[in-house]
């Protein structure tokens, strides 16, 4: 049983740390360890401590509609100091999402992190752009962060969210109704199976790195950690309407000055039927993966957005 399984519970504890005017930006692991760290914040001294720096805190500490709502919902943990929440809460873009406790180290951990808001930004820029969706999915959509932001900006689409990960898609819909988004459907499906297109916007935000562990969250496979990128690239072009787009945000290792992603996507657009553009949005992203294994050769990691358009 996942932790967000008590819909209804958590819903309420998300509204209670509205009451509160909650707000708090994830960050790396990386960051958020080094900040934990720090003398002075082993124990939490704010709201934002508890649910977003996931720091323990002595009884009597929290608010108490915001105390009942973590007791019901069960993800209060008894810790030596007190307890210690085992979800975490963020803020993107108005959304509220709970996501996993830190350090994700499980195998179906749901994870957020700067990742998520980048992706959110290449997302809605393309929304931007006037493109009409009557029918979207998430692919591999963790929080449902960018499938409630579409589902939020077109009140009339049908938005599928799909995730491999159970305990993913309970987040989602536990994140979908706490922020009050109903247009949205839940299916445990690895991409396109059981959620066939075809689709006006597919979106999907993989993982890419080469994890040992094979943690879903984090594991993108392939020898450089591109290969479920490629491979949703790939599936994707023939789950799009004419006049759909696939909008993919991913990270590709740059090995002698060569974009391992950007060169194996190429060949795959026909571009009779379809229009590209591919982009950096940030040239070097978890640079400590470079430190050995299967990336030690590569010069960077960037982060990338793949937008593909099928002509009408």
């Amino acid at each position: 049983m996942s932790v967000f399984d008590a819909t209804a519970e958590l819903v309420a504890l998300a509204a209670a740390l509205r009451a509160e005017d909650y707000a708090f930006t994830c960050v790396t692991p990386a960051t958020h360890g080094l900040v934990n760290a720090r003398a002075g914040n082993g124990v939490a001294r704010t709201l934002r401590d508890v649910f977003g720096w996931n720091r323990p805190f002595a009884a009597g500490f929290l608010p108490a509609p915001v105390l009942r709502a973590a007791e019901a919902a069960g993800v209060l943990a008894e810790h030596p100091t007190g307890h210690v929440s085992r979800v975490r809460a963020a803020t993107l873009e108005g959304l509220l999402l709970l996501h996993s406790a830190y350090p994700t180290d499980g195998a179906d951990a749901v994870f957020l992190g700067p990742d998520t808001s980048r992706f959110a930004n290449a997302v809605l820029d393309h929304l931007r752009t006037g493109a009409r969706v009557g029918r979207a999915v998430d692919l591999g959509c963790g929080t449902g962060g960018a499938g409630l932001l579409i589902a939020r900006a077109c009140p009339s689409a049908e938005v599928v969210l799909t995730d491999i990960n159970p305990a993913a898609l309970a987040a989602a819909r536990v994140n979908a109704a706490a922020n009050g988004i109903g247009n949205v459907d839940f299916r445990e499906a690895d991409l396109f199976v059981g959620a066939a297109g075809p689709f006006d916007l597919i979106v999907a935000n993989p993982p890419y790195l080469v994890d040992q562990a094979e943690r879903i969250y984090r594991h993108g496979g392939g020898a450089l950690g591109g290969g479920l990128s490629l491979r949703i690239a790939a599936e994707a072009l023939g789950q799009l309407a004419p006049g759909g787009s696939l909008v993919l945000y991913t990270g590709s290792a740059v090995v002698d000055g060569r974009c391992h992603i950007r060169e194996a996507i190429v060949p795959m657009v026909d571009a009779a039927l379809f229009d590209w553009s591919f982009r950096e949005m940030d040239p070097d992203v978890f640079g400590e993966e470079l430190a050995g294994g299967a990336l030690a050769a590569a010069d960077r990691i960037a982060a990338v957005v793949l937008t593909v358009r099928r002509r009408p």
